[in-house]
């Protein structure tokens, strides 16, 4: 049961993250991987760090045990998506939210769920 709570808790951690990152720019009605004014890039890589941070906290928080653990474990599933996505993206796409994910978001879901490990 244990190993079934840890994988929830990184699938729910990273499903935080995701979910919110698409519904973001749904919502918005543009591209993450094309090119975009200074202050969306800036609205969208603040808005994907508070979540990613609320999904390592989730990552935390509903691991059976080694919380840290299960943060980081979030952190480095969403620092290899950004860097997969890096990898395959053509040359013509704007790869701003790629970076944000793999140097902003994913330390702050790491970082968020060691700070809730400490309260």
């Amino acid at each position: 049961m244990k190993v079934l709570r840890s994988i929830a808790a990184v699938v729910v951690g990273y499903a935080v993250f995701v979910v919110s990152a698409v519904a973001f720019f749904q919502l918005s009605g543009r591209e993450p991987h094309a090119p975009q004014p200074l202050w969306f890039m800036v609205v969208s890589t603040a808005y994907g760090m508070v979540f990613a941070g609320l999904g390592g906290i989730f990552s935390a928080r509903i691991a059976p045990s080694r919380p840290r653990l299960h943060a980081g474990i979030t952190a480095l599933i969403l620092a290899a998506g950004a860097t997969a996505s890096l990898l395959s993206s053509p040359a013509t796409d704007a790869t701003w939210s790629m970076w944000g994910a793999l140097l902003l978001m994913a330390p702050c879901s790491w970082a968020a769920g060691i700070f809730q490990t400490r309260k």
